[in-house]
């Protein structure tokens, strides 16, 4: 199967800094937003992609060990962004969502803290949001005291339950692994595009932008048109019959 990933990321309309990072790999491909007081975020998220693009051109022999390498790495990350923000005052508090997605053979594993999303758009399914928020609202939508509508607007629902370098000991979401059809997208993003843009426009985007490079303008385009209230970042896998990964 032929994999193609592209990406862009952009400060937005806002925020004077792009604090997101990420990875557009051969086998690796993540997102992460990072959090923090003046240019902490951007160290933490570009700290923990950079742990974990080691994982890059790697082909685990198996879903589970795939699994295995993802959770290691993401707790290698969360050790090194809290030790860091621990060591330097100005770091202090420091954190980062990280959502990443690893090629085990035909199969996509993914692994995500916080809030940063996966999706999956498959032709004649609707998008399929593949992760979970782990944020305060999203919780209560989970646990029936707010409802989706109401989730939409409230003045918590990006606060989060948990990230990258808050705490020592992480739990990582491991959502079941993804078996690649030719013509799948899978998209990696940040909530800088899910905050002002709805999931019924981000599927139309992808379905009628044939080059992937334009899909990916398109999105952050679409977000920096609603408003652009944050860092936008989107990476977008495309599968196709073939027996090359470029």
């Amino acid at each position: 199967m032929l994999i193609c990933a592209f990406a862009r990321s952009d400060p937005g309309r806002v925020r004077e800094r792009n604090e997101d990072s990420h990875h557009q790999g051969r086998t690796l491909f993540a997102v992460a937003d990072g959090l923090g007081g003046h240019s902490a975020g951007e160290v933490a998220s570009a700290t923990a992609v950079r742990v974990l693009a080691r994982l890059d051109g790697t082909h685990p022999a198996s879903v589970e060990a795939a699994r295995e390498e993802l959770v290691a790495a993401f707790e290698e990350a969360n050790r090194v962004v809290h030790d860091d923000a621990e060591l330097d005052p100005a770091q202090t508090g420091m954190a980062t969502t990280l959502t990443a997605a690893l090629l085990a053979g035909e199969q996509l594993v993914i692994a995500h803290v916080g809030d940063s999303r996966a999706y999956l758009l498959r032709a004649g399914e609707p998008l399929r949001q593949l992760t979970s928020d782990q944020t305060v609202v999203a919780e209560m939508v989970r646990q029936g005291r707010l409802t989706r509508d109401q989730a939409a607007s409230h003045p918590y629902r990006s606060v989060l339950t948990t990230a990258i370098g808050l705490e020592r000991e992480l739990e990582v979401e491991l959502p079941p692994p993804l078996p690649l059809r030719s013509g799948d997208q899978v998209l990696l993003c940040s909530d800088g595009l899910t905050e002002p843009v709805g999931e019924d426009a981000i599927a139309e985007l992808l379905a009628t932008s044939v080059d992937g490079d334009d899909a990916c303008q398109a999105l952050v385009d679409a977000a920096n048109a609603a408003g652009g209230p944050d860092n936008v970042t989107v990476v977008l896998v495309r599968t196709a019959a073939g027996d090359l990964t470029t």
